[in-house]
């Protein structure tokens, strides 16, 4: 169990400013006119730039497993992608044990919209100390890489092509089920950007994602009718933007005749599985995440366990 000490926990935010943090963290709005909105609230003895500091983001909360665990070894690991930015780059976590003759499932795990983050590298050490290897590219590592900082890693990501960033994900999905660690089995989850990103690659590589977990991510592009993975999709309450699109997009599932599970979680933001900010909640995270490892292993795991 993971406890996050964000000042959060001793300040009543109005559902407002999450809503005004989720317009500018998805490019709606712009950081000057999020600053000045907050500044209308008026929540007493509190100033713009602590109610902005629990809001935005802090890395240091973000760590649920070490990299210096003994059980998960870490490093990073490039990979071709012909048909994207050409190289790519990415978090590679394995299991402690497993090796060429004691391969394991994979989980290709997908960023928001801001690049490789420590607390998406967090989510891969986690995968990797419940047993699956687990990749996570880093999208902005064409212009060098993650930053440092949410802002200047969401402008960049602006900057690059939709397209090439999935045919980057893509390929390191491929990558994956050939490595000499893992078996022929792949799972993938992503987050926001990532969760579209995780809907995206069910629909274009039907035959190579065996089970997704996109987190409060929109609809693919391509046609819901070409996934064969099992999905199961994870939504947060008052996360209105995302969750405006799922009536269709379940109806697109029915019809196809997809297996998936749908999550609702009430009464938490977009983003409440991310514990390095305001928006986490950690029984709902909590939740979510046994659900997805259990899913992940019922469907990766040739054992079934």
């Amino acid at each position: 169990m993971h406890k996050n000490n964000s000042p959060a926990s001793t300040i009543n935010i109005p559902q407002e400013a999450f809503d005004w943090y989720d317009e500018y963290a998805h490019g709606d709005i712009d950081r000057r006119t999020f600053l000045k909105r907050l500044g209308t609230l008026g929540i007493a003895g509190l100033t713009l730039s602590s109610i902005s500091g629990v809001l935005l983001p802090d890395y240091a909360l973000a760590e649920q497993v070490s990299f210096n665990d003994p059980d998960i070894k870490a490093s990073y690991l490039a990979f071709a992608s012909p048909e994207g930015h050409k190289t790519g780059r990415g978090y590679f976590v394995v299991p402690t044990g497993v090796g060429a003759e004691t391969p394991a499932p994979a989980v290709l795990v997908a960023h928001e919209n801001r690049g490789l983050n420590p607390y998406i590298e967090d989510v891969a050490r986690r995968l990797a100390k419940a047993g699956f290897v687990a990749f996570a590219p880093d999208a902005l590592y064409p212009l060098g890489g993650y930053p440092g900082n949410d802002d200047e890693g969401r402008a960049m990501q602006k900057t690059l092509e939709r397209n090439k960033i999935e045919a980057d994900f893509a390929a390191a999905a491929k990558m994956l089920t050939t490595h000499a660690l893992t078996t022929d089995k792949l799972g993938m989850v992503g987050f926001c950007f990532g969760g579209y990103l995780t809907n995206q690659l069910s629909a274009m590589l039907p035959d190579t994602i065996d089970a997704a977990a996109p987190y409060y991510g929109t609809p693919p592009k391509l046609d819901i009718a070409n996934i064969k993975a099992p999905l199961q999709l994870h939504f947060a309450g008052l996360d209105k933007r995302v969750n405006n699109y799922w009536p269709s997009y379940e109806a697109a599932l029915k019809t196809a005749k997809t297996e998936y599970t749908a999550h609702v979680y009430p009464d938490v933001n977009h983003g409440f599985h991310n514990d390095s900010t305001a928006r986490y909640h950690e029984g709902s995270a909590e939740l979510a995440w046994q659900r997805t490892l259990a899913f992940f292993n019922q469907h990766l795991n040739q054992s079934g366990g």
